[in-house]
């Protein structure tokens, strides 16, 4: 992934450096095991635990000749360990090591990942607490609906991130597995309790079953959830980027005093980075699909894979944090503006309750058909003149010889509307808020 898009820490995981020293931890992890088992002499596995090393660039002199990375790694460690490198790499084949490799890779990413996706929840929940109050136009196919409040909004984003944090979880923990099996999965050196040993030295399951690989359903059901994620920051984005409209103006991504939006018009303020994320998110998605397509390989295995995943899982897992990161920021600091959410809110002069008046008339004897036909009758005609509909429904005898005068108002009540906000806030942070007590 392009430095543009990744953080720190994410960019120290997949660094070559740290691949091949997971490698390593690999390699050491099993000499000790069997060495145990009395398989490797323990002063060879002693002499490796205490001098493997390799220098990145040696690796790579010896891959330009041989073209192969495992061989070149091996080869690369044995210059440095000396006579006992013999019983480096004893009994495995390259993908005990590789996929082993990954998976504490993966498992690597995965924390921040975690981490990630939990400061999330937290901004969310504190400014959905913030504006659960703020009432604003609820839209459907774009179009104002009824009241909502702004708090019920982020509530929502707040309640799918939680499920986000418990798929990431599952799937995390599927990928934390291991496998010694050899070159077709038979165990023909080693054997399953081998294997359970090594795995467990390195704080990894082991593979029930394997090919010369971990089977990729595990592989793609991480990056499909990876996805996943992207498609929740996604929305979040697309939403923030409608409220930044200059015809709507509710909400706002933050922009600070010398920011610049266009080379241009000097007026703009544009929401980029909501436009970076939902751009990124494209990204991932397509990651997916790719992810899918490396299930199905060639009997016990091809390398058709392994192009795939050197792309990817690094830039998947690069590009989930950054836009984590960015997104709790942007949550964080983004501008709200009650103000113009009301002003939005009775911009129809008081269309958005047509709902209410329906139910009323309804009540009151009226056929929902004649009920609707009514109601309508005049909701249109306010929209088209741009006149009051509560004032137009006061002046029709049919109507208000049906409904009294207080039911009417009561209909274009906004309290009403939102009398179920506090009961669907306690049901939404119910758990949270026992956590934090």
């Amino acid at each position: 992934m392009i430095p543009r898009y990744t953080r720190e820490q994410m960019a120290r995981i997949w660094s070559e450096e740290n691949r091949f020293r997971t490698w390593l931890a690999v390699e050491v992890a099993a000499t000790q095991t069997l060495a145990e088992a009395g398989m490797v002499p323990k002063a060879a596995a002693k002499a490796i635990k205490q001098r493997a090393d390799f220098k990145l660039n040696r690796i790579q002199e010896i891959e330009a000749e041989v073209r192969h990375d495992v061989i070149a790694f091996t080869t690369a460690v044995a210059e440095i360990v000396g006579p006992h490198a013999r019983w480096f790499h004893y009994g495995l084949t390259s993908n005990d090591v590789v996929d082993t490799a990954q998976a504490l890779l993966i498992s690597q990413a995965s924390d921040i990942i975690a981490q990630d996706l939990q400061r999330l929840s937290e901004v969310l929940e504190r400014r959905a607490w913030e504006f659960k109050d703020t009432p604003m136009v609820g839209r459907t196919h774009g179009v104002h609906a009824e009241p909502i409040t702004f708090g019920l909004k982020l509530a929502n984003w707040y309640s799918e991130v939680q499920r986000n944090i418990v798929r990431f979880e599952r799937a995390a923990e599927e990928m934390r597995v291991g496998k010694f099996s050899g070159a077709v999965g038979t165990f023909a050196y080693l054997s399953p309790e081998l294997e359970e040993k090594i795995c467990k030295r390195l704080g990894l399951q082991a593979a029930a079953v394997s090919s010369q690989v971990i089977q990729r359903d595990r592989h793609a059901y991480y990056i499909a959830t990876l996805a996943v994620v992207a498609c929740t920051l996604d929305k979040i984005a697309t939403e923030i980027r409608h409220l930044q409209r200059t015809e709507v103006r509710e909400a706002e991504e933050y922009f600070s005093e010398k920011q610049k939006g266009s080379s241009a018009m000097p007026h703009k303020r544009n929401p980029v980075t909501f436009e970076q994320i939902s751009g990124l998110a494209r990204v991932v998605r397509s990651n997916a699909q790719a992810a899918f397509e490396n299930v199905a390989l060639w009997h016990e295995r091809d390398i058709s894979h392994s192009s795939v995943e050197r792309v990817i899982f690094p830039d998947s897992t690069t590009l989930v944090d950054y836009m984590l990161h960015k997104t709790s920021n942007l949550i964080d600091t983004m501008f709200v503006y009650p103000e113009r959410m009301k002003s939005n809110l009775e911009s129809t002069g008081g269309l958005v309750f047509s709902g209410q008046l329906l139910l009323d008339l309804v009540e009151h004897g009226v056929s929902r058909e004649q009920a609707y036909r009514l109601v309508q009758a005049h909701a249109m005609r306010a929209w088209r003149e741009g006149l009051n509909l509560r004032e137009l429904v006061l002046a029709d005898k049919e109507i208000s010889s049906r409904v009294p005068r207080k039911q009417i108002d009561r209909a274009f009540d906004l309290r009403r509307q939102l009398r179920n906000v506090d009961k669907i806030f306690a049901r939404v942070f119910r758990k949270s808020r026992k956590k934090t007590k």
